[in-house]
């Protein structure tokens, strides 16, 4: 059996898979809230239960830096290690990898019907690197290295380097955001949930257009990201509707930059939860403009398929199927 895990803040998803012949035959799984629990071994326990299950191995995706198979969790009181990880479930091996890193490795094995291309027709005609770039609550960035036989997942924290404006009015929100945050301002400020929210900020602040009241209650109700994306979607309000296409643009900017930094002729997807809810705005062809907008390059990046992760267990199937590399003992 492989244990495969896709570690959140705020949900923790477990799974058990036969490993048939090397594929994955999914037994059963089950989602627990993070918060509520004082480590990941309590959890595991919760899961695997009383039940003595063999284990080939396990693999766990989870947020953070990982660094000789140790990680420190963000947003998490957690410490996890592989070595205390495969004593506690009696697996003869455990890997741990940064969460961007499984998702990287499950875009390989996504069906067509869960992929949607936003670069229609594009084909590099080569087999290459690959970016993933997934924006959710927070930025995560990750590189598929090809190295002529197979492909390597590498981790990156590329989503806190430094916001990149290319326009007069990204260079506002650049100045607004470095009041906000005392300096620096990352990718991250601008590409996630509360980014959303802090490019709304900004447009109403300078005064783009007027808050209408209604918005306003809205807003102070609900979650300022998830309205501001609705209402921009459904053409309701100009704050909401600039604030989407501000975002939209910065990321398919900063999706061409990944492209760029690891050449990735092999594609690019976008994972994470805004992705497939925002796909309408993406598909506007504001996206694709700012992605393929790189001077002497543009005309490399015309040629590079990228697609929009439908299916959101992407991490959970990296995970396990990084599982099945691992060595039967250690």
């Amino acid at each position: 059996m492989i244990l495969a895990g896709d570690i959140g803040g705020t949900k923790t998803l477990l799974a058990l898979f036969d490993d048939a012949g090397g594929g994955l035959d999914l037994q059963r799984d089950a989602t627990y809230p993070s918060q509520e629990s004082e480590s990941l071994e309590a959890i595991l326990t919760r899961f695997l239960g009383g039940t003595p299950t063999a284990l080939r191995g396990a693999c766990f995706g989870v947020p953070g830096v990982v660094t000789d198979g140790h990680c420190e969790t963000t947003n998490l009181p957690w410490t996890l290690d592989e070595r205390d990880l495969a004593q506690h479930i009696g697996a003869p091996c455990v890997k741990l990898l940064n969460d961007l890193q499984a998702a990287a490795y499950g875009m390989l094995h996504l069906q067509p019907q869960e992929l949607a291309p936003l670069n229609t027709g594009a084909h590099s005609g080569h087999r290459g690197n690959i970016a993933v770039i997934a924006a959710g609550t927070g930025l995560g960035e990750a590189m598929l290295i090809w190295d002529g036989s197979e492909y390597l997942p590498v981790a990156t924290e590329g989503g806190h380097a430094d916001f990149a404006p290319r326009t007069d009015q990204e260079l506002d929100l650049q100045r607004y955001l470095r009041s906000k945050f005392t300096g620096h301002v990352s990718y991250e400020r601008v590409l996630t949930g509360p980014g959303l929210h802090n490019v709304y900020n900004f447009l109403r602040d300078s005064n783009f257009a007027p808050e209408p009241a209604w918005l306003a209650e809205e807003l102070s109700a609900g979650d300022p990201s998830a309205i501001i994306a609705q209402n921009g979607l459904a053409g309701r309000d100009p704050l909401c509707i600039e604030a989407l296409n501000l975002f939209v643009e910065a990321y398919g900017a900063e999706a061409g930059n990944m492209a760029l930094r690891c050449l990735a002729v092999g594609g690019v997807f976008l994972g994470g939860g805004i992705a497939p809810k925002l796909l309408p705005a993406l598909r506007s062809g504001r996206f694709m403009q700012a992605f393929t907008a790189k001077g002497r390059f543009a005309e490399l990046l015309r040629r590079i398929p990228v697609n929009v992760a439908l299916n959101p267990r992407a991490p959970l199937l990296g995970a396990a199927r990084y599982a099945l590399r691992l060595p039967p003992s250690t």
